[in-house]
């Protein structure tokens, strides 16, 4: 009978982790289809609401131009929010945006795509720090999960758009309004937690004030390490978001195929997001990643511009994966560099507010450079000698350090 005690103990703690990376993945599979779900019915979007190229393509990129939104606004906060609070507060606003979006007007279109990228923002940052706090000893796996868990939610999105709307004979406002029932399933099963979150904060010691552990990570070098090459492989990805659909037509394929080469890269980002902890596994730290990330990225950019055409989807392939490890690793970085969970909040909000500017930059400045040159080779050497740069501040963030704050209250923390 005594023997069975451990045991019993054994199992009920892998129920605790297996439900505890559930509410992860119930979460994760929200955090893009607000976007991703878009782009399939754009058209129809567009002639409905009579908007010019500029205004649909702002339909697209305004939510992502919000991704980092509140880790820009993080450091002003005297106290930072329970990480739980943050994720019922995100599917809320979340809920509001998708709403908004249904109402028969171009004004609430907008704006209900300006609060689904704040909402996603919250998301974004607050979960790296949930993951340092309740997964310390497996980041990198629960990472993993968590960037398997957001690309599987965007395909599933962008997929089941169209279908979705042809088979209830309906208009785009069905499958963009069946959106918010995840995300508010997503809400209630969260708040039970951030109720107790708050319950216990009331009780708990006080946490150094959020502006001075804010100070210590915007003074690190090592936080803007892992920022820049957060920034940098977001920026990659968004240029094959934006861009490898007209290369691959510019190149002579047809629209239908070009949008399947893009499909096809954002769905082998899954595999790249799951190898991510087998390598790490077997190496002293996280440099063999960066430097995998920066070559698939290269080879696979070279295949896609001047490759034989017929062979594109292995470079998109190559691409994905390239894709799916570096945004994990990136990820990844928030809880393996900071020492305790205030201090990955911040990194988090750091990484992704500064990171994601950095990624808008992409998409423009390849676009802007096609249509100086009227061809896509400098464009893409350019990408080509970005990817290569990029090893440089993320082999310096996949070193074994990290940022530690000193424990007494209301005071600026110190690197160690």
């Amino acid at each position: 009978m005594t023997r069975a005690r451990p045991e019993a103990g054994r199992s009920t703690a892998r129920r605790a982790v297996f439900v505890q990376i559930a509410l992860i993945v119930v979460v994760a599979v929200n955090l893009r289809p607000a976007l991703a779900a878009v782009g399939p019915v754009l058209t129809e979007i567009r002639e409905g609401f009579h908007l010019s190229g500029t205004a649909a393509g702002a339909l697209t990129t305004l939510p992502l131009v919000f991704f980092g939104s509140y880790g820009l606004l993080a450091p002003f906060l005297r106290r930072a929010p329970r990480s739980e609070t943050l994720l019922v507060t995100a599917m809320a606003l979340l809920v509001a945006g998708l709403l908004l979006r249904l109402v028969d007007a171009p004004f609430p279109l907008f704006a209900g795509s300006l609060v689904a990228g704040i909402a996603i923002s919250i998301g974004n940052i607050a979960m790296p720090a949930i993951i340092k706090r309740d997964h310390p000893g497996s980041i990198t796996t629960v990472t993993s999960i968590y960037t398997v868990a957001i690309t599987v939610g965007a395909c599933l999105a962008s997929g089941l758009a169209v279908p979705v709307e042809d088979a209830f004979d309906a208009s785009w406002r069905l499958p963009l309004g069946l959106l918010a029932i995840p995300a508010s399933i997503a809400g209630a099963i969260w708040l039970p937690r951030a109720l107790r979150a708050a319950r216990a904060a009331r009780s708990a010691p006080s946490a150094p004030s959020a502006r001075g552990v804010a100070a210590l990570v915007w003074r690190s070098g090592l936080a803007w390490q892992v920022t820049i090459f957060m920034g940098v492989q977001s920026l990659l990805a968004y240029v094959v978001l934006g861009w490898l659909p007209t290369i691959c037509q510019d190149r002579g394929m047809d629209e239908a195929p070009a949008g399947y080469a893009l499909a096809l890269s954002a769905a082998t980002q899954a595999f790249g997001s799951l190898a991510v902890p087998v390598i790490e596994r077997r190496t002293r730290d996280q440099r063999p990643l960066v430097f995998a990330t920066a070559a698939l990225s290269m080879v696979g950019f070279t295949g896609v511009a001047w490759a034989p055409i017929g062979s594109i989807w292995c470079w998109t392939v190559v691409l994905g994966l390239g894709q799916g490890l570096g945004f994990a690793t990136a990820l990844s970085f928030i809880g393996l560099r900071a020492h305790d969970a205030q201090v990955a909040t911040q990194l988090s909000g750091m990484a992704q507010g500064v990171g994601y500017v950095i990624a808008a930059l992409g998409p423009l400045a390849v676009g802007a450079l096609h249509d100086v040159t009227g061809n896509w080779s400098v464009p893409i050497a350019g990408v080509l000698v970005v990817a290569a740069l990029m090893t440089i501040p993320g082999a310096a963030a996949g070193r074994n350090r990290s940022i530690v704050s000193r424990p007494a209250p209301d005071t600026v923390p110190a690197l160690k």
